[in-house]
């Protein structure tokens, strides 16, 4: 099955090069996909240029695919399911939700001359960050890629109902299935709380499992395609 890598912010598709190997070894085809304004050198990138090559990648597929999303990029792999239901075999979410119709899909923190550069990594310090030795978090910070605004601030836009239909697996990295659950049953991601195939996978990492636990993200990925 074709496995569809979406990575989150200040991340191009060479954040996928360690999982990659994993995925081809178990018998899938991995397709880190290159979104428009990370790493490309587009500044003029938008959320709707985003989501145009995540469908691309998806039509472009023999059959159907898994689509991964990445923290932020969640969004990404949620709004696939929106455009693509009956072509999507599932997606999976890592270390993120998927925002709701209407939010802007990456409206957290500061714009500064029209991109969001990487903060640094204090709001990511305990659980997030905690897997990180120093030299992986300079390497990260140092190819951290502003995302431009219109990426940033773009509004979701969701239209499909038939997307709760689509199988979700919740990969849990810095939080665990159980507060996953919580958050989704006391309404922190109306879109889930929605979905009707909905599952959990615990991995014991921070934020950034294809970094840190590349193999065993890559044998989770593979067992959801198998599914």
């Amino acid at each position: 099955m074709d496995i569809l890598l979406i990575a989150g912010l200040w991340l191009d598709a060479s954040a996928w090069d360690d999982v990659v190997p994993g995925l081809t070894a178990l018998g899938h085809r991995p397709v880190p996909v290159a979104l428009p304004g990370q790493g490309d050198g587009a500044d003029s990138a938008t959320l709707d240029d985003q989501v145009a090559a995540v469908l691309a990648a998806v039509d472009a597929a023999p059959g159907k695919p898994l689509v991964v999303g990445h923290s932020a990029a969640s969004t990404l792999a949620w709004l696939a399911a929106d455009a693509r239901p009956e072509k999507v075999a599932g997606v999976a979410l890592i270390g993120g939700f998927p925002a709701p119709d209407g939010r802007a899909y990456a409206d957290f923190l500061p714009i500064e001359d029209g991109v969001l550069p990487f903060p640094g990594w204090a709001p990511f310090e305990g659980p997030d960050a905690a897997d990180l030795d120093q030299e992986a978090r300079d390497r990260f910070a140092s190819a951290a890629i502003p995302v431009p605004e219109a990426v940033a601030r773009g509004v979701v836009r969701l239209t499909d109902e038939r997307r709760f239909d689509v199988p979700v697996l919740v990969v849990c990295p810095e939080f665990t299935p159980a507060q996953a659950e919580k958050w989704i049953a006391t309404g922190e991601s109306p879109e889930l709380a929605r979905a009707t195939r909905l599952t959990y996978a615990d991995i014991d990492s921070g934020h950034w499992p294809m970094t840190t636990r590349p193999r065993e993200l890559a044998r989770l990925l593979a067992e959801a395609a198998g599914a």
